[in-house]
């Protein structure tokens, strides 16, 4: 056999094995994804009664709350809290939250420090120039509730020690396998401005005034708002990465879709080439034998 059809038939057997693990990841991602979209569902209506009770809190404090978590501080830094991917082969989806970022902070990078969830945002970070405060790499899929917990016990202390005057969330949310997008969402100061929420569909929350008649509260608006928040950051983090991780999946699931029908084009174009190459070398063969034949009569 020629040379080169040696190396083409190397090359397709290497083709052929590497699509059938780019064929096995996107079925493994697209189990992940359904997986995960069933959890979401749960997850966001969990979420969605966050949100109504910080409504049913906001309604019945004072104006004058003197808690640290509504009231600004003094420092003029900001913290992001960025959600990334712990494995690779995902597409744009790390790509696209730090690019959110540096398009949205390049101008002031010495006053933004991210507290970054996933360590495949580490070296875009790093490429773009943002400090990177804390990073949290130890979780296996989704957060857990003590992973959220220590999470957001680091970030409600950095506001408390005034290191930072305004904390902000990105990450990607899910809104269906063809339309995923970066969302930025304050979280301190916690006022009742703050209604950019991940997810908000629910159009029968009564509203402040009817709420105050009916809710009151028997301890301190401080310790009230205090109590809560713990609580609501806890989930708005399990939420925040419920959705990044489906979207992470999603992006998974197409990229290695891509990958398998660019292997199989890649496929055809060698086993044409391989055919090719054959039939010239037959061909070639079968000239010398009659050439040969015709010599000796």
């Amino acid at each position: 056999m020629a040379a080169g059809l040696l190396d083409i038939k190397r090359r397709i057997k290497s083709v052929k094995s590497t699509k059938k693990i780019t064929k096995a990841m996107g079925l493994v991602a697209t189990a992940k994804l359904r997986k995960t979209k069933n959890l979401l569902v749960v997850n966001d209506e969990y979420f969605n009664s966050l949100d109504r009770i910080r409504d049913k809190i906001f309604s019945a404090i004072e104006v004058g709350c003197e808690s640290p978590f509504v009231n600004e501080n003094s420092s003029e830094k900001k913290l992001i809290v960025l959600f990334a991917s712990n494995s690779g082969l995902c597409g744009g989806f790390n790509a696209n939250v730090t690019t959110y970022l540096n398009n949205t902070y390049s101008d002031n990078k010495n006053n933004v420090s991210v507290f970054l969830i996933g360590r495949r945002g580490e070296a875009y970070l790093k490429k773009f120039g943002f400090t990177i405060y804390d990073k949290f790499f130890d979780f296996k899929e989704n957060l857990d509730l003590k992973d959220a917990r220590t999470i957001s016990s680091k970030i409600l202390d950095a506001y408390l020690n005034n290191e930072f005057g305004q904390i902000s969330l990105i990450s990607t949310v899910f809104k269906s396998s063809i339309d995923q997008e970066v969302n930025e969402c304050i979280i301190l100061p916690f006022t009742k401005d703050n209604t950019n929420n991940l997810v908000d569909n629910d159009e029968n929350v009564i509203n402040g005034e009817n709420e105050r008649e009916i809710f009151e509260s028997e301890v301190p608006d401080e310790e009230l708002v205090s109590v809560f928040l713990y609580r609501y950051l806890e989930g708005k983090l399990i939420n925040a990465m419920v959705h990044s991780r489906a979207c992470e999946e999603n992006f998974r699931m197409q990229a290695m879709d891509g990958a398998t029908k660019n292997a199989d084009d890649i496929l055809e174009k060698l086993q044409s080439k391989y055919n090719r190459i054959r039939q010239g070398a037959i061909t070639q063969e079968i000239s010398e034998i009659v050439g040969g034949a015709e010599a000796q009569k």
